[in-house]
C-alpha cells in the first residue's frame, strides 16, 4: 500500500509542479483546475442536480463556462453565481451565457452572504459551492464561516487547493486551505460531513478533505472566541 502510495503522491507533485493545471482549457477558455477534479464535479451536479452552483473565484473564467454547460444540461432552471472581485477578467464568451451571473464581491463580506441567500429563494434543489480565491488559512476560514448562514443539509462544499503547504505540493506555503478547514471543523465539528469516497476516486484531487456535504443540524455557537469573525 506504501509503494502505491507513493505512486500517487509523486503522481499529484509532477502533475502539479508540471502545470499542467495550468494549461488545461474547457471550450477554449483556460481552466485552472486538476481534470479529475473536473470529472468529479460533473458527477456530483448530475446526482444532486442544484439549483445553484457558487464559484468563488473564476478568474478567466474556464471552470464557470465548464460548470454552465453542465448545469444547463441537468437543471434548465439553474444558474451559476461566478464571484470575482476582478470580473473584467473574464473571458467574454462565459459573460453571455444565459445561466451565469457575474458578480463583483467579496467572498468574506456579509453582505455577500446576505446576496447568496436571497439568490436562493425560490430555487429548488441543493448549492453546490467551491471556494478558489485567496488561498491563506484566515481568508479561506473567514469564507468557511460567512457560508454559515448560507448553505442548508444536502448542500456541497468544494474547499480547493487544500493540498497546499505539503498536502502534498507547496511546502513552505504556510498555513492554507487545509489549515483553515481543520480549524473550522474545531471551532463546527458538526456542520459537514465529508464525501470521503469522492474525494479518493481518482487517486489524488487538488481538494484534499475539502468535499463537504453539509450536515443535517441545528446550528451551534462557535468554539472558542471566533464568534466575531
Amino acid at each position: 500500500m506504501k509503494d502505491s502510495d507513493d505512486v500517487i503522491t509523486g503522481f499529484h507533485r509532477w502533475y502539479y509542479e508540471n502545470n499542467v493545471w495550468d494549461r488545461t482549457s474547457f471550450l477554449g477558455v483556460k481552466c485552472l483546475k486538476s481534470v479529475l477534479d473536473l470529472w468529479n464535479y460533473q458527477e456530483i451536479l448530475a446526482e444532486i442536480r442544484p439549483g445553484l452552483v457558487i464559484e468563488m473565484g473564476s478568474y478567466l473564467g474556464g471552470a464557470t463556462l465548464f460548470f454552465s454547460v453542465i448545469l444547463a444540461k441537468i437543471n434548465p432552471d439553474g444558474a451559476v453565481i461566478a464571484l470575482d472581485t476582478k470580473p473584467d477578467r473574464i473571458d467574454p464568451r462565459v459573460c453571455g451565457q444565459e445561466n451565469v451571473r457575474i458578480v463583483c464581491a467579496s467572498s468574506t463580506d456579509p453582505s455577500t452572504a446576505a446576496l447568496l441567500k436571497n439568490e436562493r429563494i425560490g430555487r429548488a434543489g441543493p448549492a453546490f459551492v467551491i471556494l478558489d480565491t485567496k488561498h491563506d488559512k484566515e481568508h479561506v476560514l473567514a469564507e468557511m464561516i460567512n457560508l454559515r448562514s448560507v448553505l442548508k443539509s444536502g448542500d456541497y462544499l468544494i474547499v480547493e487547493d487544500s493540498n497546499f503547504n505539503g498536502h502534498p505540493v507547496l511546502p513552505g506555503f504556510g498555513p492554507g486551505p487545509m489549515e483553515a478547514i481543520m480549524e473550522y471543523e474545531t471551532l463546527y465539528p458538526d456542520d459537514y460531513v465529508h464525501d470521503s469516497s469522492r474525494e479518493n476516486k481518482f487517486g489524488f484531487t487538488f481538494a484534499p478533505r475539502g468535499f463537504l456535504i453539509r450536515a443535517d443540524f441545528e446550528p451551534a455557537k462557535p468554539a472558542g472566541n471566533h464568534a466575531s469573525r
